[in-house]
């Protein structure tokens, strides 16, 4: 866990030594003048020590262009152990695209949150800035974003919207997303709505989502009920576990909202060991549209994200702040795909 050696110093090396920040080190030895001359002397004197080379001759996520992007996959739980959810799978093909048609070449890592990736590449300079899909734990990763802030790193994320105020962020509106999800299971006659995913800080998109379709629930004069919220994370197995926990509490329920595709599959595989029906007794809706949603028994209604124009607009926005042009709006448009699970 944590930073890995490499046998290779870096800038987090000589700020240590130095008692100062790694974004001072990186001004330091770039020759800027924010830096006081003791304290840019006394750093370089550090790099010399540990033999670290800065090539001002590379191209950098600040200076000179290399015409390369890094997209950076972080890992999830997966039952197939790929670690890598298909949704952002999926989300690949759009970006890769999206740089052809720019001209631009693609770095593809497969990262942990833990490790010290932000660092990695500010060092290397292999690439003008980062795509970021998928995340984990979300203070964790905050404490990420506020990093390659401070060391100016150009960034475009897939993510909440609303937890972005700096317009790097390109994500769905989850809130409508939910609110329509909610209204279509409404108007199916449905009022116990089971929601599966958590909503906590920790996952903003989820309770966006959440909080969209208790709006919709309260546009009718019904209300949301808590007890049948159960914590979820975007795995099968998570599915399951929160459907016979919803199952458990004993309380009448006729629909499930899942947070993601993977969730509702899990939900899915426990109603039917328990002899429950979909849609007659319980209809089921996802999120995403993954393509395994097509394939489950039965077909599941789901809320599908544009994963095309995701992988553009992350491109186009990543683009603009390495330019310094006008980014373009982050919020993308969902669409609610009606299959068999609700009776479609």
């Amino acid at each position: 866990m944590g930073r890995r050696k490499s046998g290779r110093p870096t800038s987090i090396d000589i700020a240590y030594k130095a008692g100062v920040s790694q974004p001072t080190v990186s001004r330091a030895l770039r020759g800027d003048t924010s830096v006081s001359v003791q304290t840019r002397e006394r750093i370089e004197r550090i790099a010399r020590e540990l033999n670290y080379a800065v090539d001002r001759n590379a191209s950098s996520l600040r200076t000179q262009r290399s015409d390369t992007i890094a997209l950076l996959i972080f890992e999830d739980p997966t039952p197939d152990e790929s670690m890598i959810n298909p949704f952002f799978v999926a989300m690949l093909g759009s970006i890769t695209r999206a740089c052809a048609r720019r001209g631009l070449d693609l770095l593809v890592s497969f990262q942990r949150m833990e490790d010290d990736w932000h660092q990695r590449y500010h060092d290397s300079h292999r690439a003008d800035g980062l795509i970021l899909l998928g995340y984990g734990d979300w203070q964790q990763y905050e404490r990420r974003l506020q990093q390659l802030q401070e060391q100016g790193t150009s960034y475009a994320r897939w993510g909440s919207v609303s937890q972005d105020s700096g317009g790097k962020t390109i994500g769905s509106d989850n809130f409508e997303a939910g609110r329509i999800a909610g209204r279509h299971l409404i108007d199916g006659g449905r009022r116990n709505i089971a929601f599966l995913g958590r909503i906590d800080d920790n996952a903003p998109e989820f309770a966006q989502r959440y909080r969209g379709m208790a709006s919709a629930l309260a546009d009718d004069g019904f209300a949301e009920q808590p007890g049948l919220q159960c914590d979820a994370i975007t795995s099968e197995e998570a599915g399951r576990a929160a459907m016979e926990e919803v199952i458990a509490t004993g309380r009448p329920f006729d629909a499930v909202f899942a947070a993601s595709d993977l969730i509702a599959i899990g939900a899915l595989q426990v109603l039917a060991e328990r002899g429950i029906a979909v849609p007659t007794d319980v209809a089921v809706i996802g999120f995403d549209n993954i393509a395994a949603a097509s394939l489950t028994t039965p077909p599941l209604t789901t809320v599908m994200q544009d994963v095309q124009g995701a992988g553009q607009k992350l491109v186009d926005t990543l683009l603009a702040q390495i330019e310094g042009t006008p980014m373009p709006d982050p919020r993308m448009p969902t669409r609610l795909i009606v299959r068999g699970s609700t009776g479609g």
